[in-house]
């Protein structure tokens, strides 16, 4: 079986990976296979795009600003070591030692991880808390997704001030050109631009890590080696001369481990190797390099500094390192939007969100869709963040509340899974995750601060995602608890159909249905009006898998009913789109030849009341009818031929 690089979670690109990634073939993991080198080059461009900008204002965040440090040696040196130890343990240990171990058939990301937890262990009170738990935190990455672009291009701008102020007025106008222009080539795809993304951030990682290196080299102030900050006794000092002004700095130090939910994310399109590759040989030290580059920056210069990520270029290259920056947080901001588009389509699958419109922008990648709803919501949230904040200092107080809390939640699932499926014991599970709970919970706390100052908008936005996707999933369970009920036993209907002997017309009628049992009451519901039938019905039911993808050899199941009477199941993953087109291709395959050009669709269509006697609460079916109506029809959705569909309605008190 052979797939393309596809979008996953937050912070993973189906787009680029496509382009830069080419046609890979699947291990039996689940993990691709190609040439290691050109697959960490296109991992550098999809997967390290939000991480690698985070020098461009995580440092400066820590010592110029509102709730800045003096800039001295033990500041320095302290701040250098959390940057480094954060990096270690977060990104190298946690994410790409253990998670990238945890992955459901190749793919990766919090979604994928509580579908592969919900295959096993026990049902209860517990399992639904967990359940709810994982929900929260992939909603908390829409809140992460809507800052990063944002923050991201506002502080590639914000570059030319430190050339001139001159410029001054014209930050904030050409950050929201540049992401509403972002916004609008979504729909043309990703291919063209995604061919370069690799190439692109192997330049800016060579670029920054060149220039820490050469401020490492010629800066001297009091003898001091930044490199010493690998010391964790520095980190420990800091603490106890700071207090709790220590401890709050970690809000301004999580931004160098932003986007780190990505490397799990996007495991499924390159697979460990070369993301493990591309951050040990490339990422990891040219970061370092310009951390410490810029430590070495302020303890030589000390209050001059004003932007140390820019002050470290040479008054000639400052006008190239904008731009270079600037076309690095579009990489950045187009994982995110990739991420979004992806995680989204899971959610659609998973049955925690409604249809929303899909394009496929890629003939031959898969994993290359655009979402038009997704996409206008958050550059229209993304331009009113860049006016209303103004800085990208402004924006750092609200960034970190969601990835931390996301950061928070996919450790909590891990321990569940080496508890569930690892069978570790409960010791070994509890040392690994408190070393990595004692990180996450440190930043998340350290983060709480800034919600007054911002970080209420995150929090927000992941509330109101969060909302949306509990309500969806009841609501649908509700609903198909009703029609469940209101269906008839197949084998009564076929009784009755034989006993009835009613007028059969020529053709073929497909009854879209979501329960896979029992004759679903669309089509009683037309027998009953019409007292009809066509001469072949297909009850055809979609089903959601809780693995990424299936094989073509488990996609269909036929049952032949008897009295012309057919069941299909088709099988799809949480990472895939369901397409009739496909269903009906393998349907021919095994000698039920369908052609969906001369076919009836029969779909129902519900009105839904609020009055029922469901335990759901009232604002939750209001919430879930204004959800159902302005979802995208199945038609649409399905990519049925729209003339030959019929919707039948029908009123249902929820």
């Amino acid at each position: 079986m052979s797939v393309q690089a596809g979008g996953q979670e937050s912070g993973s690109t189906g787009g680029p990976a496509s382009a830069a990634g080419a046609r890979v073939t699947e291990l039996p993991h689940g993990h691709p296979a190609g040439p290691l080198l050109p697959m960490a080059v296109a991992a550098l461009g999809v997967v390290y795009g939000d991480i690698g900008t985070s020098p461009l204002y995580a440092l400066r965040e820590c010592f110029i600003g509102e709730h800045a440090l003096p800039i001295t040696a033990p500041n320095v040196l302290g701040i250098l070591s959390l940057v480094f130890w954060s990096l270690t343990v977060v990104v190298s240990i946690k994410y790409l030692m253990f998670l990238m171990r945890a992955d459901n058939e190749g793919e990766g990301g919090i979604l994928a991880l509580l579908a592969l937890i919900g295959r096993g262990g026990s049902q209860g009170a517990g399992r639904n808390r967990l359940i709810l738990i994982g929900l929260f935190g992939a909603a908390l990455l829409y809140g992460d997704g809507v800052i990063t672009p944002a923050i991201s291009v506002l502080s590639a701008v914000e570059g030319l001030r430190v050339a001139t102020h001159t410029f001054e007025p014209f930050i904030v106008p050409s950050s929201v050109a540049i992401l509403i222009l972002l916004f609008v080539v979504q729909r043309r795809g990703t291919a063209g631009i995604g061919a370069v993304f690799g190439p692109a951030m192997c330049v800016w990682f060579v670029t920054i890590g060149g220039l820490g290196l050469a401020a490492i080299l010629t800066q001297h102030a009091h003898d001091v080696s930044v490199f010493s900050a690998v010391n964790p006794v520095h980190a420990l000092r800091f603490f106890a001369e700071h207090g709790i002004k220590a401890f709050l700095a970690l809000g301004a130090v999580v931004l160098c481990v932003t986007g780190c939910e990505a490397l799990y994310a996007d495991m499924g399109h390159f697979g460990p190797r070369p993301i493990r590759l591309a951050w040990y040989a490339v990422a990891f030290p040219a970061l370092l390099l310009n951390y410490f580059g810029q430590g070495a920056l302020l303890l030589a210069a000390g209050t001059t500094v004003t932007n140390p990520f820019y002050q470290l270029a040479p008054g000639w290259g400052l006008y190239p390192l904008v731009a270079l920056s600037t076309v690095a947080t579009i990489i950045a901001s187009q994982a995110l939007i990739s991420g979004a588009f992806s995680l989204t389509q899971q959610a659609v699958q998973l049955g925690y969100a409604p249809r929303f419109s899909i394009i496929h922008t890629s003939g031959t990648a898969a994993g290359q869709i655009y979402m038009p709803e997704i996409n206008w919501v958050l550059m229209v949230t993304c331009v009113l963040l860049v006016l209303g904040f103004k800085s990208s200092s402004n924006l750092a107080g609200a960034y970190g509340i969601a990835v931390t809390g996301t950061m928070t939640v996919t450790t909590i699932l891990f321990y569940v899974l080496t508890r569930e499926r690892w069978h570790w014991s409960a010791a070994k599970a509890a040392v690994g995750i408190a070393i990595f709970l004692l990180f996450d919970l440190s930043f998340f706390t350290a983060n709480l601060p800034k919600v007054v100052e911002g970080g209420w908008f995150p929090l927000v936005v992941g509330i109101s995602v969060f909302t949306v996707l509990t309500t969806w999933k009841r609501g649908r369970t509700e609903l198909g608890r009703l029609l469940a009920e209101a269906s008839l036993p197949i084998d009564v209907f076929l009784q009755d159909v034989a006993g009835r002997q009613p007028y059969r017309v020529d053709g073929t009628a497909v009854v879209m249905t979501s329960t896979p049992a029992g004759v679903p009451p669309v089509l009683l519901h037309h027998f009953k009006h019409n007292r009809t039938l066509h001469r072949r019905v297909v009850l055809l039911s979609i089903i959601s898998e809780k693995r990424p993808e299936v094989s073509d050899q488990e996609r269909v199941e036929i049952s032949d009913l008897g009295q012309g009477f057919y069941r299909v199941l088709a099988h799809f993953g949480f990472i895939e789109t369901p397409r009739i087109s496909r269903v009906f291709a393998l349907c021919r395959a095994q000698g039920l030849a369908i052609d969906p050009f001369s076919t009836t669709f029969m779909l129902g269509r519900e009105t839904l009341l609020p009055s029922g006697r469901s335990r759901m609460a009232r604002w939750r079916k209001r919430l879930y009818a204004v959800l159902a109506r302005n979802a995208p029809s199945a038609t649409a959705y399905f990519e049925l031929p729209p003339n030959r569909v019929i919707e039948l309605g029908a009123q249902i008190e929820l």
